[in-house]
């Protein structure tokens, strides 16, 4: 599936004995995790700083399947009320930028611990490839210690890791097949590092079941990633073949893009920030032997069985200007 749509939710009676909170569930990748909640007649409550920014899901579930909340993560009071009475609880909440520390460290322990309090052992945190406590990057280190806050207060959560997430509503693919219909030329930066682009759907299955399966996955961590291992100059020809713009792709020498990064990564609207340039350091790949989707019987979705979908809008001509069969 990859629009948000009507689904086979609004033609079930809800399971009113089970309620799942979600936070940060109107965001990118909850959309997902809600429908796929929708379609087991699930409950679920939806819980974000802006609740009103969420509405637009409920629609896509059936009547009074739905509840929304206006919670800060930050806040550990609002945090409490806002997961009482749920049977299992979902943190989607992380940033790119800003404060690290509040959000993925302390946002995270504070959901964790209100679990603990509330003894709520259902617990799913969705974390990143590449979270570890010792990561030189902001982003990286805050990652990987908020798992440790997580764990501490609640053992039987578990922890979902993904590599890129891409979909029709990401800010990945669509931040780079934009910049193709605006410049003659693309600079390439660490071109070499590798990337296992995950579908924002088998993300949503994935976390869904691990939230309903507490016994089966309670305690375990798991590495979500694509069929398809691609270095960042290959997902930059992909996309450049796909919107049929035939850009020119101009690999930037690491040591330029350092002082780049170093200097200008501060600025608003940089093509890339110091801690970025840190994550890029290394590859954004699942871990040898690590349990991934298919361990909830997933198999992961290629990015050209579901790009058509949406990438033609960034064609010269739209959607006229794809190859028909004939």
């Amino acid at each position: 599936m990859e629009r948000l749509e009507f689904n086979q939710a609004n033609s079930m009676q809800p399971d009113i004995s089970r309620l799942v909170t979600i936070f940060g569930g109107g965001g990118f990748v909850g959309r997902y995790v809600a429908q796929a909640l929708y379609k087991t007649g699930t409950r679920v409550r939806i819980a974000q700083f802006d609740a009103r920014k969420a509405f637009f899901l409920k629609p896509l579930g059936a009547l009074g399947q739905t509840q929304f909340v206006a919670a800060d993560i930050r806040n550990p009071r609002q945090v409490r009320e806002a997961l009482k009475g749920s049977d299992a609880v979902v943190n989607l909440v992380g940033i790119l930028k800003g404060n690290f520390a509040e959000i993925h460290i302390d946002g995270a322990a504070n959901v964790a611990e209100a679990c603990a309090v509330e003894g709520i052992s259902s617990l799913v945190h969705v974390s990143a490839i590449g979270a570890d406590p010792e990561s030189p990057s902001r982003y990286g280190s805050s990652k990987g210690l908020g798992e440790e806050a997580v764990r501490t207060a609640v053992p039987s959560a578990t922890v979902v890791r993904p590599s890129i997430v891409f979909g029709r509503e990401d800010n990945f693919i669509n931040r780079f097949a934009g910049l193709m219909r605006m410049v003659p030329v693309l600079p390439v930066i660490r071109g070499g590092v590798r990337f296992q682009p995950v579908y924002a759907a088998d993300v949503g299955k994935a976390v869904s079941a691990a939230a309903l399966g507490t016994r089966e996955h309670g305690g375990k961590t798991y590495e979500l990633g694509g069929p398809q291992v691609l270095t960042m100059r290959e997902l930059m020809e992909w996309i450049d073949e796909t919107t049929g713009w035939n850009r020119g792709l101009v690999d930037i020498p690491d040591a330029i893009a350092r002082m780049l990064a170093r200097g200008l990564g501060w600025m608003p609207g940089a093509p890339i920030t110091w801690d970025q340039w840190l994550m890029l350091q290394h590859d954004n790949v699942v871990a040898p032997g690590a349990e991934g989707l298919r361990s909830f019987g997933i198999a992961p979705t290629p990015l050209a069985a579901v790009s058509e979908g949406w990438l033609t809008s960034y064609r010269r001509g739209g959607r006229f200007a794809a190859k028909q069969p004939y």
